[in-house]
Parts: C-alpha cells; sequence; structure tokens
C-alpha cells in the first residue's frame, strides 16, 4: 500500500491506496511541532479501526506547503513504516508537468499536484482547478496537463476570521451556507454569513467569468479543498467536486515515477 501525505497550512491529510484505490484517509490539524512519535501514535489507531496494519504500507509520499513539517514526517515514514519518503517535487520525484509561470519554483507542492491530478482526470482540456482551503486559489491548467498560473485569494474562513478581529461587536459564527437565498439579513449573525457566503459565491462567479474570457478555449471547473463542499449546492459554479484531489495527486505522481500506471 501507499501512504499519501498532504500538509496544508490548517490541515494535514493521510490516505492509503492500493493501486490507484483510495482506501482510506484521515485528517489532522496542521502543527509543524507535532513529532514523528505522536503521528504514529494517532495514525496507527485510525488504520487498525479500519482494518489495516501499518506493516503493509509499502511506500510513503508526501507533498507539503509547511516546510518545519516535513522532517518530522520523513522520520515517521523512516521509523515507523521503515521506507525513505518521496518528496514531492524534489528529485527523484519531479512534477513531470510544465510550469509555465515566472516563478516556477514558488508554486505551491499542493497546485502542482493538483494540476497533475486534474489531467488525469479531463486529459486534453483547458481546466480550472478552484481549491478552498486557508486560501482560496484558482489554477489554470493547459489541455497538455501544464500549470499556467491563477489566482490566490483570502479563504472563507481567513476572511471571516478577520472580521470578527477586527470589528469587536461582531460575534464568532460558523461559516455555512444560508438556509434561505435572501441577501438581506434580519440579525447580526444573518448578515454576517450572507456577507460572507454569498460575497464568495460572487466571488467565485466574478473571476471564473474572467478567466473564462481571457482562455477562451472551453474550460472544465473543478472544486477541491476542504471546504469545497460548502458550494456543492452552487452546481453552476463547477462541473464537478473532487474532495480527494489532491490526494490522488500524489498517488499519480507515486505511479508516474514508477511506471506503474
Amino acid at each position: 500500500m501507499l501512504l499519501a501525505i498532504d500538509v496544508g497550512n490548517t490541515n494535514a491529510k493521510f490516505a492509503l491506496f492500493r493501486g490507484t484505490d483510495l482506501l482510506a484517509r484521515w485528517r489532522i490539524a496542521t502543527d509543524d511541532r507535532r513529532t514523528a512519535d505522536e503521528y504514529i501514535v494517532w495514525l496507527d489507531q485510525l488504520m487498525r479501526i479500519e482494518g489495516y496494519d501499518r506493516t503493509d504500507v509499502e511506500a510513503v509520499i508526501i507533498s507539503t506547503v509547511v516546510p518545519r513539517a516535513l522532517h518530522n514526517l520523513q522520520l515517521l515514514a523512516h521509523r515507523y513504516f521503515g521506507v525513505d519518503a518521496l518528496v514531492a517535487g524534489r528529485d527523484p520525484v519531479t512534477w513531470g508537468i510544465a510550469l509555465k509561470v515566472a516563478e516556477p519554483q514558488s508554486v505551491g507542492a499542493d497546485r502542482a499536484v493538483n494540476a497533475i491530478s486534474a489531467q488525469a482526470v479531463e486529459p486534453g482540456r483547458d481546466k480550472l482547478v478552484i481549491s478552498f482551503g486557508t486560501a482560496t486559489t484558482l489554477d489554470h491548467i493547459g489541455p497538455d496537463g501544464a500549470y499556467l498560473g491563477g489566482i490566490i485569494a483570502p479563504g472563507v474562513n481567513l476572511s471571516l476570521e478577520a472580521l470578527v478581529a477586527a470589528a469587536a461587536k461582531l460575534p464568532r459564527i460558523a461559516i455555512e451556507a444560508p438556509e434561505t437565498a435572501s441577501v438581506i439579513g434580519r440579525t447580526t449573525e444573518s448578515q454576517m454569513l450572507i456577507g460572507v457566503y454569498w460575497g464568495y459565491v460572487a466571488m467565485i462567479e466574478g473571476l471564473i467569468a474572467r478567466m473564462k474570457a481571457e482562455i477562451a478555449n472551453p474550460l472544465t471547473i473543478i472544486a477541491t479543498g476542504g471546504l469545497a463542499t460548502l458550494f456543492q449546492e452552487q452546481a453552476h459554479l463547477f462541473d464537478r467536486i473532487e474532495p480527494d484531489l489532491t490526494l490522488n495527486g500524489l498517488m499519480h505522481l507515486y505511479h508516474q515515477r514508477n511506471g506503474s500506471i
């Protein structure tokens, strides 16, 4: 089995694959101080609950946008799985796709992995990958899988936290889809929810329209990230929602390196 690990700014995701089949996935809050020993206590219990044993893991691949978390994850792979972890984007696991931007070295590992995964599900077409995480990113992937650039905007929760932090009398609320389509709130909480949710929908609609006009080719729009399902009722925004796009991208990257698919 393959253990794929994707470390974002907010959460770290772990997934087990057998071939191309995703068997199980787990999520933990990102903490770059977490040790290999702490990871394995948590992960070993979850694997056993799902009926898997860590001795069945034959390879580990890691993608991270938090550099300080990498060492302990490499130690986890070496000490507890008996393998040297492969790190996405580093020799010998180079991307295998063109990064056609001014500073390719600055492209986040998650965005490059998403491009690989998007190409696997929609080859031969222009693609727009929208990832809803700590930041909201929109990335243009060419028909050949090349990463062609994109947009970075504050994430939904980040925007809400900034609003609450800067306005002393505003309460902390949970982000969710409003109960109605009305954009006139009758309470402070409903007004905040409308502003954040429908404001984000309007932003995404506008950015998609502008990118479509600039790309000027048929475009498949793929949503991913931990908060993608928050907008799943807005079916007009996306062609498909792929919650495991990044983890599947790591799986594809691993198999491309080994020539197994």
